[in-house]
């Protein structure tokens, strides 16, 4: 991103508190309470003196639990400073309501959104849908696997369209949820977002091969969102390597902070305005929008609550950046999670894969494992040598693709001399076993020259490993199919954590 991209500028949106349905609290496992409707949406008396714990108690708690949605609202206000089409160093940048796209996979320096995988030709652009709805261009990807990812500041998905959905070449249109304009004609479905604020993230998958990525530059061109304003009916085109290349601010190697503590309870107003509560969500709001107003006028409670949010990052937030320390638990010490990019109020695991790996698909778009250990519950590090074995039949079940991703410390590529950081379906020349099965081998060091083709090289130190089943067939999807061990060759040199 560019040094003004990077400013984080504090920005009222216009408001709208959605109508409470007690259809989706029924839905729940827990029966609202008698007369609840009746009880909202008064809160808090804000003439009421409060103590400072209790303003701690709030910050601590709402930090945590509104971190997603501040990280993607204040990537819409990074992106409200871009003006043209750049790649901004190694990222894609667009102005609001755009997206911009790669032609070839993720640079390894790019430090946007951690995770990246090296499958796609991936796009990025923040929509602003109080300025206007968008439409969504999608053009013919003949057999080609694709996916476009549109969130909102829940990180939840907010369009269905991809390969898996059968979506047919043409326009579509994400429209806010006070937009009552007329749809143009030619535009195939109309997709409503709960927030204002939304992050596209396409991706068309790629096989590492230079015959296929000089194929995949016609479709790539032709992805594009704009606009509702500029929409003629026809398909556009853009030239997405000929865009032009500025200086970015230096790539440090975490991913790009988006989430401050001493900011966030001056931005929480915009955001919450942007993005109505979900049934039962009121009182959350109300209680923190009150708190928020008498630190108004009380420096030493403002004090007090930014010291809350900075304990509740080093606390709460930053240890889920871990993998191991969330998900659903599988055999071989591998994690999952089931309700990705729809996790309505499970507000853990929405603050865990923000802070590890946003912008994950649905679950019926991709499926994802996590590893941080071997078979032995050891911490995986570069100084020893690991296989993962996938016995005959049993690469994961997709219609799409699956790959293996290795991962630093940081959840970016560790670079190396073969700029390969992961291998799968993309990969032509991995080479199976006499019996059929196929073995990954992850070390630092390269393996012998028969193996090599199927080595994923590992820094010299801490790593993860990370599954990809995009597009998961049913034993993916029940569970019945879980990743093989990651079974460490050597003598171990690190200890159980």
């Amino acid at each position: 991103m560019t040094s003004a991209a990077r400013v984080l500028l504090s920005a009222g949106l216009a408001g709208l508190f959605a109508s409470v349905s007690s259809l989706s609290l029924a839905q729940t496992s827990i029966a609202p309470s008698p007369g609840w409707d009746r009880a909202l949406p008064p809160g808090p008396d804000t003439r009421v003196k409060i103590t400072e714990e209790y303003a701690k108690l709030v910050a601590r708690d709402a930090y945590f639990w509104t971190w997603p949605m501040v990280n993607i609202y204040n990537r819409r206000l990074a992106f409200s400073q871009v003006k043209d089409f750049v790649m901004a160093g190694p990222v894609p940048s667009a102005p609001l309501n755009r997206v911009a796209m790669l032609t070839d996979y993720v640079n390894p320096d790019q430090r946007l959104v951690a995770c990246p995988n090296q499958d796609v030709v991936y796009g990025a652009g923040a929509l602003a849908l109080d300025l206007s709805p968008v439409v969504i261009q999608v053009p013919d990807f003949g057999d080609r696997f694709w996916v476009y990812q549109i969130v909102n500041t829940r990180t939840d998905s907010v369009v269905e369209l991809g390969k898996m959905y059968g979506t047919t070449p043409g326009f579509y249109m994400l429209a806010g949820p006070n937009w009552n304009g007329e749809v143009p004609r030619g535009i195939t479905k109309v997709f409503r977002s709960a927030s204002n604020t939304n992050f596209a993230a396409p991706r068309i998958f790629l096989d590492d091969t230079p015959e296929d990525k000089r194929a995949i530059q016609e479709v790539v061109n032709q992805v594009m969102i704009y606009p509702v304003a500029e929409f003629d009916g026809g398909m556009k085109r853009y030239d997405w390597s000929k865009i032009p290349t500025v200086a970015g601010t230096a790539q440090g190697e975490g991913e790009t902070k988006w989430v401050f503590p001493d900011k966030i309870f001056d931005q929480l107003p915009a955001v919450f305005a942007d993005t109505p509560p979900l049934p039962g969500e009121e009182a959350r709001y109300a209680q923190v929008l009150a708190v928020i107003e008498a630190a108004k006028t009380n420096p030493e409670l403002k004090a007090a609550m930014i010291k809350a949010a900075a304990e509740a990052e080093e606390q709460l937030v930053t240890p889920l950046f871990q993998f191991r320390n969330y998900g659903e638990q599988l055999p071989h010490n591998w994690s999952t999670i089931s309700n990705e990019a729809a996790f309505g109020t499970d507000y853990f695991t929405r603050t865990a894969v923000a802070k590890s790996n946003i912008l994950v698909n649905a679950p019926n778009e991709t499926k994802y494992y996590y590893q941080d250990f071997d078979a032995d519950r050891v911490r995986l590090n570069g100084a020893n040598r690991y296989t993962v074995t996938f016995a005959k039949d049993q690469t994961p079940p997709v219609n799409g693709f699956w790959s293996l991703t290795l991962y630093n410390e940081h959840h970016f590529f560790a670079k190396n001399e073969l700029t390969r950081y992961s291998l799968g379906t993309k990969n032509k020349t991995l080479k199976y076993n006499p019996d059929g099965s196929l073995t990954i081998y992850v070390q630092a060091d390269p393996p012998s020259e028969a193996q090599r083709s199927n080595w994923l090289p590992a820094p010299k130190a801490d790593f993860s490993l990370f599954g990809r089943a995009y597009w998961p067939k049913v034993a993916v999807m029940d569970g019945s199919w879980t990743p093989p061990p990651v079974v460490r060759t050597n003598v171990a040199t690190g200890e159980a954590k």
